[in-house]
């Protein structure tokens, strides 16, 4: 079961993680990248949604196909968790090696999406979020929260579907 986690946590966050450095790229790359918030979280769900397959693989492989709801969550909160983690390790290794000044590009970006009348204050939040963003544990945490709720809520639901008595 413990082979289950892991490798359904390293794929899981592989994935996230390709996809990030990917829209980050996409970001230095294009001047008229414009985000797309609904896109990203579909993106959140269809990766996330791999628990619901790692639960039922222990499930089928490891508990004689009977899973009751608090197993499956939990199963399914340790894949997300791992994932995440994963997540967060090599989406700050990127940014740290690879792309110190994307906070910069982001910042950039918001800044022109953004509707005229708003453009004074996401500036102000913007440079109020990279001097945060310079506190590593900061960092850590807002990385963490870009994807956690999400594959919470997909644990959830996978356990939901996947428990059987």
């Amino acid at each position: 079961m413990k082979k289950i986690i892991l490798v359904f946590g390293l794929i899981i966050g592989a994935l996230l993680s390709t996809n990030a450095i990917i829209h980050m790229n996409m970001m230095y790359s294009n001047s008229d990248y414009k985000p797309n918030d609904v896109l990203g979280y579909a993106t959140l769900v269809i990766l996330f949604s791999l628990l619901y397959f790692g639960i039922k693989n222990c499930r089928v492989n490891h508990l004689n196909d009977k899973i009751g709801f608090p197993k499956a969550l939990k199963i399914g909160a340790l894949i997300c968790f791992l994932a995440s983690t994963v997540y967060v390790v090599l989406g700050l290794s990127y940014y740290y090696l690879f792309a110190p000044d994307f906070l910069d590009v982001l910042s950039e970006v918001m800044i022109r999406n953004s509707a005229t009348e708003d453009v004074e204050a996401t500036t102000a939040q913007m440079t109020s979020f990279k001097e945060m963003y310079k506190n590593p544990l900061f960092a850590i945490f807002v990385s963490y929260l870009e994807v956690l709720p999400v594959g919470m809520i997909v644990a959830l639901v996978s356990a939901l579907i996947v428990k059987k008595k």
